[in-house]
């Protein structure tokens, strides 16, 4: 009984430990700029996009724009840098989603700790593609090809065309959520507002925009996703880039994808200055 006891209470010495580690200064100071480097990599992928509808090439998803990225001056540092600053604020959201939210109400506790993980999840995925460009394995396209050929391994599994249209379907309603969240400006309650008036309406206006824009891809995502699984061709799963293209090739597709491109932008820019004003611990 007394080991029991001693185990117990060392094992909540390490817990204890653990949240204390992931809630420090440092970490704080480095998960704020997972979301300055999380707002970059959107800038580029957004000016991809642009390019894009004006005739030009590129890969506009998160391997594209990390491939951008390593072209730039400083370019290695660069990628270590935000690869350092997204795993940081992937711990960061983990941490939140196992530690934080205990005194809530179970379903609004439920749903605050998986939306944490989703965003952990989310970084934790940036910061595998920074690193794998750090390290000289990554090329642009890689996210293409990942989501194409876990589609072809999904549909060969058993129940996997269903987890997939399911998955699909649930991409696309994050987007919806998305574009929902930036319309009521529910991401302002995540934010320490600037108290002067025209930052404040600034700051709104770029979540307002660029909310909605994240939500426009995320649908088309998701919904390619699912198609692409009902008509049995998992190659024309290609994730980001391809949900922008198939938006290229409707009518009207060009301006629609320039102003779906200006719209990532401006959550990039928004995603930049939230590095700044997130309130971390809520």
């Amino acid at each position: 009984m007394h080991k029991g006891t001693a185990i117990k209470r060392e094992l909540k010495q390490a817990v204890s430990a653990a949240e204390n580690v992931t809630n420090s200064r440092t970490l704080e100071v480095l998960a704020r700029a997972g979301f300055a480097a999380s707002g970059i990599l959107h800038l580029l992928v957004g000016a991809i996009a642009i390019r894009l509808a004006m005739g030009g090439s590129g890969n506009a998803d998160f391997s594209g724009a990390v491939a951008e990225l390593s072209t730039q001056p400083a370019g290695p540092f660069l990628l270590w840098a935000s690869f350092a600053a997204c795993a940081a604020l992937a711990l960061w959201q983990t941490s939140d989603a196992i530690f934080d939210y205990n005194r809530l109400p179970t379903k609004e506790k439920a749903g605050k700790k998986a939306k944490a993980g989703a965003q952990a999840l989310v970084f934790a995925g940036l910061a595998l593609t920074l690193l794998s460009f750090a390290r000289g394995t990554g090329s642009g396209g890689d996210n293409q090809r990942a989501a194409s050929d876990m589609t072809v391994n999904l549909m060969k599994a058993p129940g996997g065309v269903a987890l997939l249209v399911v998955l699909g379907i649930a991409i696309a309603v994050t987007g919806v959520v998305y574009a929902i969240r930036g319309l009521r400006k529910s991401f302002e309650k995540h934010l320490v507002m600037p108290a002067n008036q025209k930052a404040r309406t600034g700051v709104t206006v770029l979540g307002v925009t660029g909310y909605v824009a994240k939500g426009i891809v995320l649908f088309l995502t998701g919904l390619l996703i699912a198609i692409a699984t009902l008509q049995a061709h998992p190659e024309d799963s290609t994730g980001l880039d391809g949900g922008l293209r198939a938006l290229r090739d409707q009518p009207l597709g060009v301006y629609l994808l320039a102003a779906v491109g200006a719209g990532l932008i401006c959550y990039g820019v928004f995603m930049i200055v939230r590095a700044r004003l997130a309130k971390m611990n809520q």
